[in-house]
């Protein structure tokens, strides 16, 4: 496994272009599998879940084309089905939690589909029944072999139906949509996610001859269509990439401008930022992070300590709930910061802690930051990388510290988030990849 070898405790400076967006790439290039016709896309992040999931793609029979670093093309007329019998199959859906988004498009277009336990972030349970239970209600049936842990989902004919989701679950939403726009008859979706990646989703399909109405909000419907053709698709910016580096400019003193953000699709991320004492000014579609000596924490109207939570979108996304905690340790105040969904994405403050943060893990969702306001420089240390978010978050905190520290296991981080030593280099960073 590869590492990261930093020497920290030096500003950063200039400008960084976030990747095309992880979580949607996943989804439209799923949604591939739905059409015969040619779909091209564009602003593809090259990073390991991506790779993994074209590999798997490519497997199935998908003809790929790369046309550029970040343009391909997909070509699904001719899918082999057997393949998802292969160990072959086995091994490369088992490494990628995006993998589950396959099973409503082949559930959709061949009547069937069928899929191991996907792998993924170790952050706690993150359960499935959203997925099955929609397409349940769509008229498939299900099966789950506890030996093999794999699913297996049959339906020669989807008809439309109401649902009301237990959970807005994004990849949940996702799935379900691409088999309801094959499906007989009219589907709704309440409780659907909204996120950009399903707003992004649903118009790709739309542009490929579905009947998705209501998007944007958390109820869509769905009047089924017999075909889908092909399509052009331009992923938006990776909007946690955009609050990493927020997070980065901040713990590291750095003025830093990050490209092409899409603004409009960024939600709370740079007010919740705001609440950390981190102003930023935006420039057309980029934003600017001035270089900040201290930022300051604010509390609530009342005086009260303030806390930063995770919710569905519109809501705080949870995938930057490690970079806010890493962020507020060189803040001036305190901050509860409550992850919400996942019980095991704040096991990594242990390292923190040990780095010199002062930070009380109050339960598996719950830690209390007191900002160090920059008077204390955390200390280098050896660490490894647990998950994707925290492992730039760990990444973050190396730059900002006195001496040398060490990240094993970044092969989680290349999982979501493309060439990032070479693209921190250029900033100035002292970061080697050994």
């Amino acid at each position: 496994m590869g590492s990261f070898k930093i020497r920290g405790g030096t500003p950063l400076s200039g400008s960084i272009t976030p990747q095309g967006a992880k979580n949607e790439a996943l989804q439209v290039i799923c949604a591939v599998l739905l059409t015969p016709e040619e779909v091209s896309i564009q602003n593809v992040p090259d990073i390991l879940d991506v790779q993994r999931l074209i590999e798997l793609l490519e497997g199935l029979g998908v003809v790929i084309t790369k046309k550029s670093a970040e343009h391909y093309t997909f070509n699904a007329a001719n899918i082999d089905l057997s393949f998802l019998k292969t160990d072959t199959f086995y091994k490369k859906a088992t490494a990628i939690r995006g993998s589950v988004m396959i099973l409503g498009p082949l559930l959709a277009r061949f009547g069937k589909g069928y899929l191991p336990q996907p792998g993924g972030d170790k952050i706690g349970r993150r359960r499935l029944d959203t997925h099955f239970i929609g397409l349940q209600k769509l008229g498939a049936t299900f099966q789950y072999d506890e030996i093999k842990k794999s699913y297996r989902v049959n339906a020669p004919h989807l008809k439309g139906n109401f649902m009301l989701l237990e959970e807005a679950s994004v990849t949940g939403t996702a799935n379900i949509l691409m088999a309801a726009v094959l499906a007989k008859g009219k589907t709704t979706i309440f409780n659907a996610a909204c996120e950009p990646y399903i707003i992004q989703l649903s118009k790709m399909l739309n542009r490929m001859g579905a009947k998705i109405n209501g998007i944007g909000s958390n109820l869509l419907t769905i009047e089924g269509v017999g075909e889908l053709g092909g399509t052009a698709h331009t992923l938006l910016a990776d909007m946690i990439e955009v609050g990493s580096f927020i997070g980065l400019a901040g713990m590291t003193q750095s003025e830093l401008t990050i490209k092409n953000v899409s603004m409009a699709d960024l939600g709370l991320i740079p007010e919740v930022f705001r609440r950390l004492g981190i102003s930023t000014q935006q420039k057309g579609d980029d934003i600017l992070v001035p270089q900040h000596e201290q930022y300051a924490i604010e509390t609530f109207i009342d005086g009260s300590i303030m806390s930063i939570s995770d919710a569905p979108w519109p809501g705080f996304t949870p995938d930057l709930i490690s970079i806010v905690l890493v962020t507020a340790i060189q803040a001036k105040g305190s901050v509860l910061v409550h992850q919400k969904m996942f019980e095991s994405r704040l096991f990594f403050v242990d390292k923190l802690i040990d780095m010199g943060a002062r930070i009380i893990l109050c339960d598996p969702h719950r830690a209390t930051v007191i900002g160090l306001n920059h008077e204390y420089p955390l200390r280098g240390i050896k660490m490894s990388s647990p998950d994707i978010r925290a492992g730039v978050a760990l990444l973050i905190a190396a730059l900002s510290a006195q001496g040398t520290s060490v990240i094993d296991n970044i092969e989680q981080i290349d999982r979501g988030y493309q060439n990032i030593d070479l693209r921190l280099k250029k900033l100035g960073a002292d970061i080697q990849r050994v």
